[in-house]
């Protein structure tokens, strides 16, 4: 029998790390984003509006309504939350006692908080996903461990709630959406690079922040990338739907072809907290047996003990036989894969079009809800048999109270995201249930549940445009403002910064895609820069002396936009080769009338001064401290730190745990010759089979 305990221990701790790494990056982003003296001041955001406080609360859902109570100005009130999201994440990840619903319900509502106040940088799809995510984790985390938690010798938990398994379903269910969405959006954008499969051919060199391995990657051969994607179309398309496979080989298969796929992307981009976001839903598809060595190996030696359970395991063997052959025939037919022997190439088109994708859509998107809702029934079922099984009246009670209300919350959780999820087939969102709708329509602004499709379309077809910022103190000599993360010099290489997520590069990255009017915060970022604000010229540059205008702002700033490509092999010293394309804001400088109209037009002009900073409040000197003693580090160099110190303190723990523990009294006293006995028992007859890697385990995830 298979359980979750270890796969939902695993997905709350590390859900807990990617709070940490989210809430520690934004943290060294703040004064800079939406201090006073930011780009974009939080405090512009919270405006009260004469209604009650709890409506208030309801409607603009942020802790940070409360902070002028504690003498702080709301981007203080985000050090404090992102600070305290930071420490409060790092203790569940190393302490099991605080992997608890309220430890997760309070960096849910942090992030939440965060969320409300953070405009156009906090609109990524990773921090809807993280918030998704970390509502379920309030619901998987356990409320408390029982007194006798103890494990069997086989590795398997002697003892297991009837819920447990309910909510982290829902789990599977997410990261299904998540996988499922992204590879459908890919076709139904139209995106020619999609459909010509030739969007690797870009993607390397036009991500916002690439790797110095997507250099080496952007030079294999078209043939690789145009395989690449088709295998990238099986991973997110064709596989999803084995993560409600009732054979846990079809699933464990599916959770590697998504570990592949996420590492291949860390490797080559800078995608911040995602990836390993991803990988933590992908937990879902994992089962105690795999996770623990030591009954994996002791399975591996045991064979069906009757002929039910052989036939079982031949049954599941050709199920796995079947769908193998039917991926391979789909992708062989969908893509025309073809081998040319005699240049050693794969070659492969797509041979489909989209008014054949969209009809197929059309007929698969409502089974997919149907799957998710047989997988569920079927939960809910074992759930209740687990229920029934148990013995006492008064433990049967206590056991039906959790149950019902976690039943209830995840049926209520699974309506609720088929809204967001039908919106890539217009037609299956309208045929959906009413009732459907109005709950998602309540709890919307809550962002329980989300609709998602990465890298919908390919940008950069003709080159990777980007915009660099220029000064200058008399408007003939300009000299370029270099980013830290960004492109801009040729002749460095790209960063590695993951898992930090520098959000004003991002944001320049998409400023870049359009005219800067589709960018208003980029006319702010400008007045800061000529009014030479220091936190805002420690997102470009945290080294000050590698800011060219550290000694004096700078009269005059504009930004000229160019296209980038990847430097060829034998160019030597250079990682970019560019073309300037044409000027994408104009020279001003401060009260020109073009730079206040652009103010007034955005609102963006400072109608009412910041109130001062109550200097004599112990929380605000408290962090304006640790905020000096922190403002040195550079981002990536204190998220490394970080999990280094993590993984130190893993690593003693791991040491001195065990070891330390001391033996029970039974087994202290416990005769040799006894123990030889048991021992040599053991090996002379053989252990009965309570189930096989290939067979349908009894505590299964999924139909």
């Amino acid at each position: 029998m298979a359980g979750s305990r270890l796969p939902r221990q695993l997905f709350l701790q590390g859900v807990a790390a990617v709070f940490m790494f989210a809430f520690a990056s934004l943290y060294t982003q703040i004064p800079g984003l939406y201090g006073p003296e930011g780009i974009l001041p939080a405090r512009r955001t919270l405006r009260p509006q004469g209604k009650g406080r709890w409506q208030q609360l309801w409607e603009t859902p942020t802790l940070l309504w409360e902070a002028p109570l504690l003498g702080l100005d709301t981007a203080q009130g985000l050090e404090l939350l992102s600070l305290l999201g930071t420490v409060l994440a790092l203790g569940a990840l190393l302490t099991r006692p605080l992997r608890h619903p309220l430890v997760y319900l309070l960096l849910w509502a942090a992030y939440l908080s965060v969320c409300q106040v953070g405009q156009v940088f906090l609109y990524f799809q990773w921090d809807s996903l993280l918030l998704e995510t970390g509502f379920l984790a309030v619901l998987v985390a356990p409320l408390g461990l029982p007194p006798n938690h103890k494990q069997s010798p086989q590795g398997r938990p002697g003892v297991v709630s009837p819920h447990e398994g309910l909510p982290f379903w829902l789990v599977r269910w997410l990261l299904f959406r998540l996988m499922f969405a992204s590879g459908v959006v890919k076709l139904t954008s139209r995106c020619p690079a999609w459909w010509g499969l030739t969007a690797l051919t870009y993607h390397y060199e036009t991500q916002c922040l690439p790797t110095p391995a997507a250099w080496f990657a952007h030079h294999l051969p078209v043939w690789l990338h145009k395989l690449s994607v088709v295998a990238t179309f099986l991973i997110e398309i064709a596989v999803p739907p084995l993560f409600f496979a009732p054979v846990r080989r079809l699933r464990l298969a599916a959770f590697y072809s998504q570990v592949l796929l996420q590492a291949l992307i860390v490797i080559t981009g800078n995608y911040n907290f995602f990836n390993l976001l991803t990988l933590v839903l992908a937990t879902a598809l994992l089962d105690d047996t795999h996770l623990a060595a030591k009954s994996s190996t002791s399975r591996r030696k045991r064979t069906p003990s009757s002929w039910p359970k052989a036939l079982l395991a031949m049954l599941a063997l050709l199920l796995e036989l079947a769908v193998y052959g039917l991926l391979a025939y789909g992708v062989v037919h969908c893509f025309g894969l073809e081998v040319d022997w005699e240049q050693h190439v794969v070659r492969s088109r797509t041979t489909f079009t989209f008014h054949q994708f969209s009809q197929w859509l059309k007929m698969v998107t409502l089974p997919t809800m149907w799957l998710g809702a047989a997988s569920l029934a079927w939960e809910l079922l074992t759930a209740l048999w687990r229920w029934v099984q148990v013995r006492g009246s008064l433990q049967k009670l206590c056991a039906a109270v959790p149950l019902s209300v976690l039943g209830t919350a995840t049926v209520a959780l699974f309506l609720i995201s088929l809204v967001p999820y039908s919106y890539m087939e217009p037609s299956s969102h309208g045929r959906l249930w009413t009732g459907a709708h109005r709950l998602f329509g309540t709890v919307e602004h809550l962002q329980l549940a989300n609709s998602y499709g990465l890298f919908r379309r390919m940008t950069g077809l003709g080159g990777r445009p980007e915009v660099v910022l220029e000064g200058s103190y008399d408007g003939h000599q300009w000299t370029e403002i270099e980013f830290m993360y960004k492109p801009g010099n040729l002749s460095r290489p790209p960063p590695i910064v993951v898992p930090h997520q520098p959000r004003l590069d991002w944001q320049m990255w998409f400023a870049a895609l359009g005219p800067h009017t589709h960018s208003p915060w980029f006319t702010s970022l400008v007045l800061r820069l000529l009014q030479g604000k220091a936190p805002v010229i420690r997102l470009i540059q945290n080294h000050t002396p590698s800011y060219p205008f550290h000694k004096q702002p700078p009269t005059y700033v504009r930004a000229q936009r160019y296209k980038y490509w990847f430097s060829h092999p034998w160019e030597q010293g250079q990682w970019w080769r560019r073309q300037w394309v044409e000027e994408f804001f104009p020279s001003v400088s401060l009260g020109d009338p073009a730079l206040d109209m652009l103010l007034g037009q955005f609102g963006l002009q400072d109608k009412s001064p910041p109130r001062a900073r109550g200097s004599s409040n112990t929380l605000s000197q408290a962090l304006h401290w640790i905020r000096k003693q922190l403002s040195p580090l550079e981002a990536p160099a204190l998220l490394w730190g970080l999990l280094g110190a993590v993984g130190a303190i893993k690593v003693m723990q791991a040491l001195l745990g065990p070891q330390s523990l001391p033996r029970s009294k039974e087994e202290k006293h416990k005769p040799a010759s006894q123990e030889d006995s048991v021992a040599a028992s053991k090996q002379a007859s053989p252990a009965p089979n309570s189930s096989s890697s290939s067979q349908i385990p009894r505590r299964k995830k999924s139909p």
